[in-house]
């Protein structure tokens, strides 16, 4: 959920700048359940648009003609939504609304925290019933700074319950390839929240206008690759079609924590790859070899670039979030872990 905050923090603060109001609309409880779980956010405009979506489609109707009082009196408030009656999902919704007012030092510090790629914090102070009261509203806590998303001081907010949610950096997916394959896969990361990275070769005619929703474009040879930028929150897909390109690749990456790498290729190729790779690299660590899948994909029958995108994200995904892949109607119990 870190890109969707990412996305509301950017919209809000170009709206303050244009001088149009906004309020920030937060899922702090949950009783039962519902199409999301607490933590996810929204932001209405003055104007009435809107910025994410707390649920499927429903709730925000309700959201959008409830912040209108917020417009009005700056006063933050908590609203329910009963969804056993109108979703099906047995379950009530708490939503603090609030008007969404962050200052110039906030906006800095969390430009820097996103850059950097670090884990920050979001408390919201809220009550289990309607209406306002005093104290209610979130603060983003980035490294050792607390700022209000409003003009609220933290003692105010001390007798509420509060919601408290961790957010790590922005997930990141870095391709290594710069074919149609490659764009397709882009395109559907882009579209999942994921900053994308592109390697290309260092003869490619092309550059990030080929590769829409792409943040990143890089010529450049496999020992060039900055290995600095790849944490435990970034996934690679190897996908340049050329075996020794592959393998120079994997050399570079071989001190690297990356949480998943994926290859192309039948299963031959891949055992070959490895094969090759653990000559070069004699001493490379399990669990680099562990992160590494190929085919990469699940089996979902893809024969499209489109489809192939598709089952490629579907594993990343769920290696990341450790799930095996079944369908959803074969599970027992809860869809989410928690």
């Amino acid at each position: 959920m870190t890109h969707e905050f990412k996305d509301i923090v950017q919209q809000g603060l170009e709206a303050k700048r244009q001088r149009i109001k906004s309020v920030l609309a937060s899922v702090v409880a949950l009783d039962g359940s519902s199409y999301r779980r607490p933590g996810v956010r929204m932001l209405i405009l003055e104007n009435n648009s809107m910025v994410g979506a707390v649920s499927g489609g429903c709730v925000e109707k309700e959201i959008l003609l409830q912040s209108q009082s917020v417009f009005k009196t700056g006063q933050s408030k908590i609203m329910t939504y009963d969804g056993r009656y109108r979703l099906g999902c047995e379950g009530i919704l708490y939503i603090l609304l609030e008007s969404f007012q962050p200052n110039e030092a906030f906006e800095t510090a969390f430009s820097e925290c996103i850059k950097e790629r670090y884990v920050f914090e979001i408390h919201s102070y809220f009550t289990k019933h309607e209406g306002s009261v005093s104290g209610l509203g979130s603060f983003v806590k980035l490294k050792d700074t607390t700022f209000s998303l409003g003009n609220l001081s933290k003692a105010q907010s001390t007798h509420l319950s509060v919601f408290k949610q961790t957010l790590p950096a922005c997930s990141k997916l870095v391709i290594v390839g710069a074919e149609h394959d490659a764009v397709q896969l882009c395109k559907y990361a882009a579209l999942t929240g994921w900053d994308v990275t592109i390697i290309a070769g260092v003869k490619e005619a092309k550059t990030i206008d080929n590769f829409p929703g792409a943040s990143d474009f890089h010529a450049i040879s496999p020992e060039e690759i900055d290995v600095n930028s790849i944490d435990n929150q970034t996934s690679i897909v190897l996908m340049t079609h050329s075996f020794a390109n592959d393998l120079r690749f994997l050399v570079a990456l071989k001190n690297t924590n990356p949480n998943y790498i994926g290859v192309l290729g039948p299963t031959k190729r891949r055992e070959d790859l490895l094969a090759q790779f653990i000559e070069y690299c004699p001493d490379v660590e399990d669990t680099f070899l562990e992160c590494i899948h190929g085919p990469a994909g699940i089996d979902i029958g893809s024969e499209t670039p489109q489809e192939i995108a598709i089952s490629i994200m579907a594993e990343i995904l769920a290696v990341t979030r450790k799930r095996d892949t079944i369908s959803l109607s074969k599970k027992s119990g809860k869809i989410h872990s928690n």
